[in-house]
């Protein structure tokens, strides 16, 4: 042990260099340095892991804002990416690119739950790996590159990480819920009512469950991380029983 130091300074000081070589890894990772790092610091920081601060310290506000800088790339690429593409395929490939689910698949892709900071008993209830946490972190990373280095850095990052799965599925989207509608538009049928019956689990990651409802015809159930989601896999759930061909958008 150095002279002068404590154990408890030696061993701060050594969490503090993995910290640092941590975020270091992770601007490797994503193709972007911040030139300050207390914004990637906060983009990473769980509401859990503060300790007499106050709520604007986590990655709440960088998510809020990354969410819309995202919304507002993917929507640039979709537009240059497919020309002759309509107003309601585009808003369906946006819809799918930048949902809570394809955010936190990104975020496992670039690893950054290894990043996140968080509480001791958020951390131990598997934390780093919920959908969740990750998806919101994901936008928060985005919002925190956005302020750090304007809007040219964080379409770059976007189209680093997002371009590939842009132009994955090339035939036009249709998610469950706008086949369902489609069918039962041609059956003479009204629109399908959706209703939640039933949100479990923790109010930071619930689950919902929704049931989906057509005149004279059993409901059909679907469970989801989000509400839409649930409603989309409880249309598939229908589509399924009544053995309707679907191209599936829902992920």
């Amino acid at each position: 042990m150095a002279m002068g130091r404590s154990l408890e300074q030696v061993v701060y000081d050594r969490q503090m260099s993995e910290r640092a070589q941590s975020r270091r890894d992770l601007e490797a990772r994503i193709g972007y340095s911040f030139s300050e790092p207390a914004l990637l610091e906060s983009a990473l920081t769980h509401i859990s892991a503060l300790s007499g601060k106050t709520r604007s310290a986590s990655y709440q506000r960088l998510e809020f804002l990354g969410d819309h800088v995202l919304g507002l790339v993917v929507s640039d690429m979709l537009y240059r990416a497919f020309p002759k593409a309509e107003e309601g395929e585009l808003s369906r490939r946006l819809a799918d690119l930048v949902r809570q689910e394809t955010c936190a698949e990104i975020a496992r892709a670039i690893d950054l739950g290894a990043a996140i900071k968080l509480g001791a008993s958020e951390a131990s209830a598997g934390g780093q790996q919920r959908v969740a946490i990750l998806g919101d972190v994901c936008e928060a990373l985005i919002g925190a590159v956005f302020v750090d280095g304007g809007y040219p850095a964080a379409a770059a990052m976007v189209q680093r990480l997002w371009g590939e799965r842009m132009l994955k599925l090339v035939r036009p989207l249709r998610d469950s819920k706008t086949v369902l509608q489609e069918w039962a538009q041609g059956r003479g049928l009204p629109t399908p009512a959706y209703r939640e019956v039933e949100r479990s689990g923790p109010h930071h990651d619930p689950v919902f469950r929704v049931v989906v409802e057509l005149p004279d015809m059993a409901p059909a159930e679907g469970r989801g991380r989000s509400k839409r989601a649930a409603e989309q896999a409880a249309a598939a759930a229908l589509l399924a029983r009544e053995h309707v061909p679907t191209v599936s958008a829902d992920g």
